[in-house]
């Protein structure tokens, strides 16, 4: 991603810029005189990490990249109580890893102010749920603010470590993939401090705060309880809610007033669709905007009810406002139609889009449809669909090569061990690049949770069925969520094999380091954690280290490990392919690509349908490797069973 100059970040430099929403969130916290911020990368939400981590280096803020979630969500939490203001950034199943830390500081509270955003991402583009996150505000009781637009998310960032001081409790600040990765102009404000004026925080003790024990525990719930209330008032009279009353041009009498309540990025959709409906239709409507929606402005809502005789409640995801605005409905005995998610009107899954919104108000308008304009016909450039692009291990992608051979030392074990029909091991996959695996023609991931689980779910199916196990774990992975788990199978001797697919990075969020490979990336930690030492360290008996690269012996190792009667790990190191082609090239070699000799070759396809890389294509019955997309990795030379495939001369690629 084109990263605008760091001076702009780091100085009072005037004028619009085109930010993202997650650049937004990282200027908006400077300019609150951010002084410390941890994350663990994961998308929608790391590009606020990794410009943290980029303006670190430059003098900013401090900056660490955490082993996961809670510990990120921990380190910044110790910062705040210490009196800086802090921030830690995450995804929204990030949260469910650092949701034990969270209920705890809710209750000790915090001193300098600390948000925690949390990046929500309807429809699943890059994550394996699509859950709600603004349930956690109201979980843990602490504020919730929903920007709509990448001003908003500046706005509401600066904002929220004042709000987060005034209350003495940590600030939610959600946001979704939408909003995340939208671009739009901003007006950036003045800093509060020039920022790389590093602040040392003073920790003062406190043990009837700061140590939940039961009984420090039940006083600070009561604490909370009053500061949510103070909380509800702010946001009454906050700057992020508004209520507008929306007219047709023109004198009209409306049939009735229409009340439209939303929140997040959910508004925009809104204000777009709004702008649409009431040129063509002479309408009334009060729109009610929430920007801070946790602890809900009942009084608000009461106002909001009083001046409308129909509601549509426009969120997405969950249907939280609108039972909040039923239950106040039923409580001042305003019973009028309030239409949303839980009546049809908007889906509960996925995230919204315009035309949706649109939908929705025109069936609030008038459920017949006679009453609403007919849609213009689409043109045959709307009608034009683009063919699927399923995502794809990409050219020269190590985890191929060890998925390659993987698959074949697992028939070999099958075999052996004489499983039924000679079917494979049960193959418990995690979250990264390798999760592709599941695709042909490998179709090596039987299951799938979260971050960590194909460890404990490797050991759950070991200890229970008669099946081998081949588990799948990434090198980042590994140190975020695996480690727990392996130490149980250690504890009990549990044969499980577990593949640790180590690219050198955390590929699959943008390259960011872990602690076993920092790289010198900024943010990165000054030692490197090996993999294997930390295995033998916690006791596996059997550990292997290899290059995927070299098929055969990736293929021995992982048959050998199969066939130990304990637990195994066959660590697979390669680096990530697009950061080893990107190294080339600063140092001006040529990534020369593999060619198919004609002549040899007999098109048997196992280079195709068996290894399948992306950069061998095949047509008319004729092999050939894209030189474009070939990373001149070669291992499809050992792949084919004719040595028809071999790197290309410096003729061939016009050197």
């Amino acid at each position: 991603m084109d990263r605008p100059h760091e001076a702009f970040f780091l100085s009072e430099t005037p004028g619009r810029r085109l930010l993202l929403g997650n650049e937004a969130i990282v200027r908006g916290a400077l300019e609150a005189g951010l002084d410390f911020a941890a994350a663990y990368p994961g998308t929608p939400s790391s590009e606020i990490a990794d410009l943290l981590a980029e303006l670190s280096a430059a003098g900013g803020p401090g900056f660490v990249w955490a082993v996961n979630e809670k510990v990120a969500l921990e380190m910044a939490a110790a910062a705040a109580a210490s009196g800086l203001r802090a921030l830690t950034a995450m995804k929204h199943v990030g949260l469910n890893v650092a949701s034990d830390a969270l209920m705890s500081v809710a209750y000790t509270g915090t001193r300098g102010g600390f948000v925690i955003v949390t990046a929500d991402d309807p429809s699943c583009h890059s994550s394996q749920n699509e859950q709600d996150n603004r349930y956690y505000a109201r979980l843990a009781g602490i504020p919730l603010l929903e920007p709509s637009t990448p001003q908003e998310a500046l706005e509401m960032t600066r904002e929220a470590f004042s709000l987060s001081e005034e209350l003495l409790l940590p600030v939610l600040l959600r946001t979704t993939t939408r909003l995340a990765h939208t671009r739009a102009p901003v007006t950036p404000g003045p800093l509060l401090r020039p920022v790389g004026h590093s602040r040392r925080g003073r920790f003062l003790k406190d043990p009837g705060r700061w140590v939940v024990v039961p009984e420090v525990a039940r006083r600070a719930h009561r604490t909370l309880l009053s500061r949510l209330e103070q909380a509800e008032k702010r946001a009454a009279i906050s700057t992020f809610n508004t209520m507008r009353l929306l007219e047709s041009p023109g004198s009209f009498t409306p049939e009735f007033t229409l009340g439209i309540l939303s929140s997040g990025v959910a508004r925009g959709y809104v204000r777009e669709a709004l702008e649409e409906i009431l040129r063509v239709r002479s309408l009334r409507v009060l729109f009610l905007e929430l920007g801070f929606s946790h602890p809900v402005p009942r009084m608000l809502l009461r106002e909001f009810l009083e001046r409308v005789e129909k509601a549509l409640v426009v969120e997405e995801l969950e249907p939280l406002l609108e039972l909040e605005l039923l239950a106040i409905a039923g409580q001042v005995g305003r019973p009028i139609p309030i239409l949303g998610k839980r009546t049809g009107h908007l889906p509960r899954s996925h995230e919204l889009r315009p035309e949706l919104v649109e939908e929705a108000i025109w069936a609030a308008i008038a459920p017949t449809s006679s009453s609403r304009p007919l849609p213009a016909a689409p043109s045959a450039t709307e009608k034009v669909v683009p063919p699927p692009r399923p995502p794809v291990l990409c050219p020269g992608c190590p985890h191929r090569h060890t998925y390659y051979a993987a698959h074949r030392a697992a028939r070999v074990v099958a075999k052996r061990l004489g499983t039924p029909n000679g079917q494979p091991p049960i193959f418990p996959t995690d979250i990264g690049c390798y999760t592709l695996g599941l695709a042909k023609p490998y179709e090596m991931a039987d299951y799938l949770l979260c971050m960590g689980s194909s460890v404990g779910s490797g050991c759950g199916f070991s200890m229970t069925t008669n099946q081998p196990v081949l588990s799948f774990v990434g090198d980042s992975t590994f140190f975020h969520a695996g480690l727990p788990a392996l130490v149980q199978v250690v504890h009990h001797g549990t044969p499980l094999t577990l593949v640790v697919l180590d690219n050198r990075t955390t590929a699959m969020t943008g390259h960011q380091p872990h602690p076993g490979a920092g790289g010198g990336m900024p943010g990165a930690g000054r030692v490197d954690v090996s993999i294997e030492e930390t295995a033998r360290g916690i006791g596996v008996p059997w550990v292997r280290v290899v290059d995927p690269n070299d098929l055969m012996a990736t293929q021995r190792a992982i048959e050998e490990a199969m066939l130990f009667p304990g637990p195994s790990i066959v660590v697979a190191r390669a680096p990530c392919i697009l950061q080893e082609v990107a190294r080339k090239r600063r140092r001006g070699e040529v990534v020369r690509p593999y060619v198919v000799d004609q002549g040899r070759c007999t098109a048997c396809m196992v280079c195709v349908r068996r290894f399948a890389c992306p950069a061998i294509l095949a047509e008319d019955g004729v092999v050939w490797i894209d030189p474009e997309q070939c990373t001149g990795c070669g291992v499809c030379s050992q792949v084919c069973p004719k040595g028809a495939i071999s790197l290309a001369s410096q003729q061939e690629v016009g050197g």
